[in-house]
Formats: C-alpha cells, structure tokens, sequence
C-alpha cells in the first residue's frame, strides 16, 4: 500500500479505511488548552488512533525554555510512540484533525523526513462522510524502527539569522506582535515573511489548487531561495512544508524550536 499523495482525498480514505496497512491517525491538539483526547473520545473516524502531540510527537516545555515550547522527542521515544500505537515501519499513516491539517501535519512531517508513508486528509474531520465513532481504537503493537531526525530537514536558531528566506506559519496577528497568547514576547523574528498556514486553504478547509499553491510560494521567493518555515513552536509550520510537498517545491526546512525558541534568548531582537 502506498498513499496518493502527501494529500489524500477523503474519497480515497473512505475507499482504504479498514485495509490492514493504513493507520488513521487523530492528531486534535489545540493551542487554548483543550482536550484533543475528550474530542476524540467524543467522535473520531472509526479505527482511528489518538496521538497525542504534549505525549508522542513532542518533549512540551514550559514558554521561554530553550529549544521551544515542543522540541522533538528523541528518535527512539517516537519510534515507542508510534509501535504503541500499531504504526509500523510498513504502515502507510493518514493523519488529520479538525483544523485542516494544521496539527496533523506535525506527525505527517517527523513520518515522511524519517522515510515513513504518510499523508493527510484534505480538509479534516469535517470531511469525513461517514459516521463517527466513540470507540477507542484497538491497538495491536507494530515494529518501528527508530531513525534519526535528518539534520538537513531542520533549522536552529543561528541558521534561521542568516537564511535567505524564513516563512511564518502564525497567524498575521501574532507575526505583527498585536497579540501572543501563549510567547513571552510579541513580534516575529527579523526578516521572517508572513504566510499563515491559513493561506493554503480555501473557504471549505481544503488545500488550494497546486497551480494556486505554487504561485503562493513563487510570490513568496519559494521557488528561488532556500526556505526555512517557523510558527510559534513548530507545529504549524509543517502545515507549509506539506503545502510544499503537495506542489513540488524543494522541501522547506523546519525550525523546530520557531518562535518559541527565538524569544528564549533575550538577546535575540524581535520586530513589529
């Protein structure tokens, strides 16, 4: 089994739900403090696994901490998370949520850099056709092999000062400094250009058309300069990297630690 695409239709999950080799994955998170389990409890794609972004696919940290608010986990604690939860070295993973692959796109990125089938559904929850389900998941263990995170995939903070290009996943309010709900400091790293993960979408939720995508990025210097993507605490930000994968542009790199990290050092200057 191999998916589509780094977007996969909901035609085609619904199609592929219960063949053995594909895992769903339920990646609800939410930056206000909800519960993405209690949402997932309360209705998810039948079959679907939780997985928990705090717990398997970060180390949280405490705002103001070096390296971020979700630094990654180390590659043998991912592998542990993903053979918990019956995702296998083999397993071909649909990831989704219910904000259009903002969060889901966290997971579809640490799978596809360490070489994993992965991909997620256009348009979330919301899409889905069918009934949902209130049952959890039977998890059966599977053999994930730990590989480690690929240094040419990601970006620190001292490359991110030097780089050609630095997109912002945030929100246009939060890059401006008008507000920051969670970050010690309001603003955006110098030199970073605005392009919320909203962007990619269109009025339903579903990723815009290659065509429109690519002339998104050109526009932004994309298809020219070495990019690196950044949001607050390198969540959203992978959103740009599927958005990138999706329309053939070389792959961004990820500044894990992204705004979070930046403002840890006081010294480092922000702007508004």
């Amino acid at each position: 089994m191999t998916l589509p695409g780094p977007l996969v239709g909901v035609d085609w999950l619904a199609d592929h739900v219960d063949d053995p080799e594909v895992v769903v994955a339920d990646v609800r998170w939410y930056l206000d403090g909800r519960s993405g389990r209690a949402a997932y409890d309360a209705g998810h794609v039948p079959g679907a696994v939780f997985v928990d972004v705090d717990g398997d696919l970060a180390v949280p940290q405490p705002a103001g901490t070096p390296g971020g608010r979700h630094p990654l986990p180390t590659a043998a604690d991912f592998a542990a998370a993903m053979s918990r939860l019956g995702i296998g070295d083999a397993s071909s993973v649909v990831a989704y949520d219910d904000a259009s692959g903002a969060v889901a796109a966290r997971l579809w990125w640490m799978l596809t850099v360490t070489g994993h089938d992965a991909g997620v559904l256009d348009g979330g929850l919301a899409a889905w056709p069918g009934s949902l389900s209130t049952e959890p998941a039977a998890l059966t263990p599977a053999e994930f092999s730990p590989r480690p995170w690929p240094p040419e995939h990601m970006a620190d903070a001292a490359s991110v000062a030097k780089a050609p290009l630095v997109l912002d996943a945030r929100a246009a309010e939060r890059y401006r400094g008008e507000a920051e709900p969670v970050d010690p400091r309001a603003g955006h790293i110098p030199g970073a250009v605005s392009a919320p993960f909203a962007g990619n979408l269109d009025p339903s939720g579903r990723f815009l058309s290659p065509g429109d995508l690519r002339q998104r990025y050109e526009a932004l210097g994309a298809d020219t300069n070495e990019t690196i993507v950044s949001c607050g605490s390198g969540i959203n930000a992978c959103h740009l990297a599927l958005a990138f994968a999706f329309v053939g542009l070389p792959p961004p790199s990820l500044y894990v630690g992204s705004y979070s990290d930046w403002v840890s050092d006081p010294s480092r200057p922000v702007a508004r």
